[in-house]
């Protein structure tokens, strides 16, 4: 049995576009590939190259959509009254460099840290699973790698 996705509305509408996006590529990709198979011998020598975007391209579409048909949203507020959960807002004090963070909980899927765009953090990530079932002043220190960080919850919305 396949697993669910569990996906914020925005994370869905995003990998939609993604989809739409990629599939434009893939057309692209496509006639790329017929165009290099009519040519002549010595034309057609990016044939192998255009064959592998081919490939990448469709590998990716058939990811999203597999994704996309898998997706389970995640209603906003759902979870344990106070606690942080899958699509929870959060925000968090920095105990050690005494600066705020605001973030949303995703799934795996929708992690990204886009510049100017609110950071979306994995479920599975060490931040994210220590995250999880937390309420506002609970503190929680993650080891990342490099360095241990300490913060406090200050603020849980949807």
């Amino acid at each position: 049995m396949t697993q669910p996705a569990p996906l914020t509305p925005e994370g869905l509408a995003r990998l939609r576009r993604q989809l739409t996006q990629e599939t434009e590529r893939l057309e692209e990709a496509r006639r790329v590939v017929r165009e290099q198979m009519e040519a002549n011998d010595q034309e057609n020598q990016g044939l192998p190259e255009a064959q592998q975007r081919l490939l990448a391209v469709q590998a990716r579409v058939d990811e999203l959509e597999d994704l996309i048909a898998r997706a389970v949203v995640i209603e906003p507020g759902a979870g344990e009254e106070g606690a942080i959960h899958l699509g929870s807002v959060v925000t968090l004090l920095d105990l050690g460099a005494d600066r705020r963070l605001i973030l949303q909980l995703v799934s795996p899927p929708e992690a990204s840290a886009v510049p100017g765009e609110r950071p979306r953090v994995s479920s599975e990530s060490p931040v994210g699973r220590a995250l999880l079932g937390r309420q506002v002043g609970g503190e929680l220190t993650v080891d990342l790698g490099r360095r241990t960080v300490r913060y406090r919850v200050e603020q849980v919305g949807s």
